[in-house]
Formats: structure tokens, sequence, C-alpha cells
């Protein structure tokens, strides 16, 4: 029968664990460090997928209305389609409607209207509670103070949609200013 004895040394058992606590303490740092300030833009931390023309869903409108309402800066020339019905305001100019959804803001569906302040020439040739398609690029505009405007590129008419409702910005809302 053979008999091993093993000798551990505690301080050298101590250093070789320390030193790898610091080793992971720092490779989660740099992780960190990068996804914070270079790879959080480059992913798609925003609300609207990528690509040339976004399609906005009711399911993420109030995210992408939020989001472009809070850092206008960072969504400029972004194009996007989306379906909503015709607004009006009576301070509007001709060429001015939102285009705009119903938003629930209770259990009992009370709902508000929200949506972007859009513009195109041709506007007064639909009436109020139209319901659109856009395509429409984002520009900064001012309506009692600074505001995103979508300059609208193409529309027409189309049928309300079955899902025509939108909800409060969600807890997968995050503000960036990452580009969309």
């Amino acid at each position: 029968m053979f008999v091993y004895h093993v000798k551990i040394n505690g301080s050298k058992v101590f250093k070789m664990f320390f030193s790898g606590v610091v080793v992971l303490i720092i490779c989660i740092s740099c992780f960190v460090t990068f996804k914070v300030f270079g790879g959080a833009s480059q992913e798609s931390a925003s609300c609207m997928p990528q690509s040339e023309i976004s399609e906005i869903s009711p399911r993420n409108y109030t995210n992408v209305l939020k989001a472009v309402h809070d850092d206008i800066d960072s969504y400029l020339g972004v194009k996007f389609q989306f379906t909503g019905y015709m607004y009006r305001l009576s301070d509007f100019t001709d060429t001015q409607f939102v285009l705009a959804r119903d938003m629930v803001i209770s259990s009992d569906f009370q709902t508000v209207v929200v949506g972007f302040l859009c513009e195109y020439h041709k506007a007064k040739d639909f009436e109020d509670g139209a319901w659109v398609k856009i395509t429409g690029e984002i520009t900064k505009g001012d309506y009692h103070g600074d505001i995103p405007v979508v300059n609208i590129m193409n529309i027409q008419r189309t049928n309300q949609p079955n899902e025509e409702l939108v909800y409060p910005p969600d807890e997968s809302y995050i503000p960036t200013s990452g580009i969309v």
C-alpha cells in the first residue's frame, strides 16, 4: 500500500487564489467598459430596427416616440414607416398634422392621443381622422420648443388597423443616445 503525503503551502494557495480573483475582476471591468462606451452603440440597443427604412410596430411605437423626443439629434435623418390617423390642433398650419395613435393610460382603457408632428405639402387633402401609412424622415422642428418633426416622403390612405391602440413605454425602453 502506498501512502501519499501532500503538504500544502497555505501562503502559496492564498496568493494563487488572490491572483485569480484579481484577473477575473480585471476581465469583467474590461468587458463592462467596452459594453458601456464602445459596444452599446454598435448593437441594436435602440427601439427601432436598423435598416434604411424602419417599420415601427404598434408594440414599440411609444418606446420609439419617447426615445426620439428624449434625444432628437441622434435620430435626425432616420427614415421610418408607420400607420396612424390624422390629428390636427387649431394652431397647426395647412401642412402640419400629428400621425396619431391612442395610448391606453389606465386599466379602464382611458386613452390620450400621442404621435409625431408631421409636415406634408398636401396634408390638407386628408381629413381629420383619416388613417394613413406614411414614410418619412425625422428632422428637428419648432412647435413650442424643439421637437422631432417627420417630413413625409410618401403617404397613402389605409384602413383602420386591428391593433389601433398603443401602450405606454415598457420596461424594455432604455434611454440611450445610440444610433438607430
